[in-house]
């Protein structure tokens, strides 16, 4: 679902009957939750428990996220430019807040994990930073955000989609941190790179933007598919090469030359993770819960200022290698897992 009402609609309609509509939900998943915990001494693993107290802890964090955003809309309604920095410093605060409580719910319902590996990143409080991250598996942007927020200490500016506008208590949010909500697949390529390219511009040095190259969650289905494409287009030998980098989807260089050709001060990090990828669709999911040794491992790749490429025709070739140094971690961390 790519179109979404607009935000007068949303902040008069939507909002105001978000409450009443997390009560009703709340009343459901009462009714799920008291058979479930009734039968829990009776099974095992307890999913449909554990998966209904987490959907009531998010509606309720939702619902919270949408109260402290007016609150501090209360507090100061049109933000000046002096004041912007600071207002949207607060919402980064209260989003990573927000992610974080998810995060210790979801670790003790399901065993939900976060390993960052590798050096930590030396990144300079002075500059604003540009993150390439791999998309796959349940929750990984959420996990990226918070990781942004709480452990580099950035206010965050994302590209995401549009879908999640639905959602109130995100949309107040992200929307005040200036993220970027993609419009439909159809047409409106040349206004995405525009829109990022604006994004870039105004970042400040704590800020960060984050950027998803591959367009959508790597999955083995998505990723025939791609090497099936270049076929039909006869480009025989990047398909031989999409094909051998079975853990990674070909990145789509339009956001990233956008991001990286507009501004020459900016450093980049590449992340790529694995643990979770593997589960791919809502069975797979169920299946697996509670997740027993199964962490999200995080590695993460500093690109200085002078190291990264400025000028758009050469940003595919440079992002395609950090694609396939992806790739390569990601079979290294497999392989381990399975030994």
């Amino acid at each position: 679902m790519s179109w979404v009402p607009p935000r007068p609609v949303r902040r008069a309609v939507l909002d105001p009957f978000w409450l009443p509509i997390v009560f009703a939900l709340q009343l459901l998943l009462i009714a799920v939750l008291v058979p479930a915990a009734l039968l829990a001494p009776f099974t095992r693993r307890r999913r449909v428990l554990r998966a209904a107290l987490l959907a009531s802890a998010y509606l309720w964090l939702d619902l919270t996220l949408l109260a402290a955003g007016l609150w501090l809309w209360l507090r100061n309604p049109l933000p000046g430019r002096r004041d912007e920095v600071r207002w949207r410093q607060r919402h980064a605060r209260l989003l990573g807040w927000a992610l974080g409580t998810l995060m210790v719910t979801a670790r003790r319902l399901f065993g939900y994990q976060v390993e960052v590996i590798g050096r930590e990143p030396d990144l300079h409080t002075d500059r604003p930073l540009v993150v390439l991250a791999r998309h796959a598996g349940p929750g990984d942007s959420f996990t990226l955000v918070h990781l942004l927020v709480t452990r580099y200490h950035r206010c965050p500016r994302v590209v995401l989609k549009r879908v999640l506008q639905w959602d109130p208590g995100l949309d107040v949010v992200l929307s005040r941190l200036r993220c970027y909500f993609l419009p439909s697949n159809s047409g409106a390529g040349e206004d995405r790179a525009a829109a990022v390219a604006a994004l870039v511009d105004e970042l400040g040095p704590a800020d960060a933007l984050l950027l998803f190259p591959e367009g959508g969650n790597w999955t083995p289905r998505r990723h025939r598919r791609s090497v099936l494409r270049l076929l039909r287009a006869g480009r025989f030998e990047r398909a031989r090469t999409v094909r051998d980098r079975a853990h990674v989807l070909p990145p789509r260089p339009g956001g990233a030359s956008a991001a990286l050709s507009t501004r020459a001060d900016t450093e980049v990090l590449v992340v790529a993770h694995t643990g979770l990828d593997v589960l791919v669709n809502p069975r797979q999911m169920w299946a697996a819960l509670p997740l027993r040794d199964r962490p999200m491992r995080i590695r993460a790749w500093l690109h200085p200022v002078a190291s990264v490429p400025r000028h758009s025709d050469a940003v595919p070739a440079w992002l395609d290698a950090q694609w396939a140094q992806v790739d390569e971690w990601i079979g290294t961390q497999r392989r381990r897992e399975a030994s």
